[in-house]
């Protein structure tokens, strides 16, 4: 795979003047950019997928939740419907997508929708009898019909925009200079100790404009793997075989994380957003336990009625001068 993105190469400066000739006719106003006069936050990055959106829309939701309405809205990627959908009661993950049913299971006083127009997601929410005073949009940073009263651009520590090149060779969807997009830039998945000096480095790299701030965030895991209200430690998995499965971008941080903490396991990865067929989950009841991600669990556990067989180990995002991202937030709310 690695080989035939090589031999791609070609096709990088082609994929540039297409890419860099579509946002030049948005930022020169030819084509049309939809703005708001109510607060639309816009959480994204420039490579494909593997940066902690989901992590960081929970994040904000967490943040916002308590004191205004709100809504998130997704593309909903793989999801088996079309339009303009409101999570309901009956929503699954192949109705809305992982994801944004992640997010529908985990908050139930929020509006979570999907749409992969997100100028006519936002006019159905608009045009809901109680409309939400927030919109979160959910991996939105390339869709510029909408022009997003904030952005807040993701890009994980190992794997940084500016370290990368373009589709096909390398993961970028768009130029680097698109950052330039952005109010806020966080670099996700950062190792714990990382030192301050590391950080400046980064930040060199990154050379953020005078308007634009730079911060530091990590996964925090849980102790414990959860599914419908069982739990088990972390430690006794050290005396229990168990395979994890991944059908994440970066399944990487995860792994290191369990082997720090002295855990054996084998390790089942499959693509981000895997349909898990029929053969997969038949294989998989084969094993004595299994844990997984949050945004896998949605879409495995209506293949799993086994209690104790299938968990996931739940995981937040920590950033560093907190309330100083949480003030910038605050403030463009208000």
């Amino acid at each position: 795979m690695k080989l035939l993105r090589y031999l791609l190469f070609p096709i990088v400066p082609i994929y540039y003047i297409v890419t860099w000739l579509r946002n030049k006719l948005y930022d020169w106003g030819i084509k049309k950019s939809t703005s708001y006069n109510f607060p639309v936050i816009c959480v994204g990055n420039l490579s494909v997928g593997g940066t902690g959106k989901s992590p960081m829309i929970e994040y904000l939701i967490r943040l916002l939740k308590s004191e205004h309405d709100l809504a998130t809205l997704s593309r909903g990627y793989k999801r088996q419907t079309e339009g303009f959908v409101i999570a309901d009661e009956t929503a699954t993950a192949s109705s809305i997508g992982d994801e944004p049913f992640q997010f529908h299971q985990k908050f139930d006083d929020i509006i979570v929708s999907v749409d992969g127009d997100r100028v006519h997601g936002i006019s159905q929410l608009t045009a809901l009898g109680k409309p939400p005073e927030i919109i979160l949009l959910d991996d939105a940073f390339q869709h510029r019909k909408v022009k997003a009263g904030f952005n807040i651009l993701l890009t994980a520590f190992d794997d940084l925009y500016t370290d990368d090149i373009l589709l096909p060779t390398g993961n970028l969807r768009e130029p680097r200079q698109g950052a330039k997009r952005a109010d806020i830039i966080v670099v996700t998945k950062c190792p714990e100790n990382l030192s301050e000096e590391r950080k400046r480095q980064i930040e060199n790299d990154i050379n953020p404009l005078a308007r634009q701030e730079v911060f530091f965030g990590r996964i925090v895991y849980s102790k414990s793997v959860r599914n419908n209200g069982d739990q088990l430690d972390l430690e006794t998995l050290k005396s229990r075989p168990f395979t994890l499965v991944t059908g994440i971008a970066n399944p990487k941080p995860l792994v290191a994380h369990l082997k720090s903490l002295g855990l054996d396991f084998d390790h089942l990865k499959f693509k981000d957003h895997h349909d898990f067929s029929e053969n997969d989950i038949a294989g998989l009841k084969q094993k004595p336990l299994i844990v997984t991600t949050e945004k896998d669990m949605v879409r495995l556990q209506p293949h799993f009625k086994e209690r104790g067989l299938l968990y996931y180990l739940p995981i937040e995002i920590r950033i560093d001068r907190q309330p100083e991202f949480d003030t910038l937030i605050s403030n463009f709310v208000k």
